[in-house]
């Protein structure tokens, strides 16, 4: 039995990738801080195919010690392909940082994400049909002023895994390892970014994806062969290869 592991699971793009692994009849384990989110994922998820596995792991992944113990505690489980998409955001210019919320958000996008894809690949580089895709932004190929330190923190996940996969490329590895990179999209992560109450995307934006249209997305990028799934700057879906110069030696 093989299962496909997604953090940030209870909302968003998570919880609609979550979704649409299901439709194609993939086990799921999935992973967020919130159990209540998860259960009700869960209940989602079996109402699309009642026969799945569904596997429930809360963890708070901005604690780096956790994304060691999230791995180690699925050490039984055959995993197929690993979502990283848990990540934070911030909209502050730089001089007016709360530096908690930034320490919470580099150990979340960077250090978790660094240490759960190593030890997935550690562990699943050479078996079939295995696949690591790491959520990163639009915002991780072009800076936005007022976002720069999380564009920074995006820019690392996105020159990471395009690495990581001509790495594997030049080992003849099974894996693939790939990039999504959506652009504004209607979650909870611009309220979240902008310490606000709610945000209202239709008011203030005048162009966004919806969660699920992103999740579809995620599936195109699962079926192709290229490492990278971006929104260009028309909000149009472009899968391509490596956008990153490589230098091989």
């Amino acid at each position: 039995m093989k299962y496909t592991v997604i953090t940030g699971a209870s909302s968003g793009i998570g919880y609609e990738t979550a979704l649409e692994f299901a439709v194609r009849g993939k086990n799921l384990i999935i992973v967020a801080r919130r159990l209540d989110k998860l259960e009700e994922l869960k209940t989602a998820i079996h109402n699309i195919n009642p026969q799945l596995d569904v596997i429930i792991r809360t963890a708070d992944l901005s604690v780096t010690e956790q994304a060691y113990n999230l791995y180690n505690n699925l050490k039984g489980y055959e995993i197929e392909t690993w979502i990283n998409n848990a990540g934070l955001g911030d909209s502050s210019f730089v001089a007016e940082h709360n530096l908690n919320k930034v320490e919470t958000m580099l150990r979340l996008n960077i250090e978790s994400l660094t240490i759960l894809s190593t030890l997935f690949v550690r562990d699943y580089a050479e078996k079939e049909g295995t696949q690591l895709i790491n959520v990163s932004s639009a915002l991780g190929y072009a800076i936005a002023v007022g976002t720069v330190t999380y564009s920074a923190s995006k820019y690392y996940v996105s020159a990471f895994t395009e690495g990581l996969a001509k790495e594997l490329e030049l080992k003849g590895a099974k894996l693939k390892a790939k990039v999504l990179a959506p652009a504004m999209t209607e979650t909870e992560f611009a309220k979240n970014a902008t310490d606000l109450d709610s945000f209202n995307y239709k008011e203030n934006l005048p162009m966004y994806h919806t969660a699920k249209q992103v999740a579809g997305f995620m599936m195109e990028i699962y079926d192709s062969n290229e490492a990278v799934g971006i929104v260009d700057q028309n909000y149009e879906f472009k899968i391509r290869n490596q956008i990153y110069p490589i230098i091989e030696g």
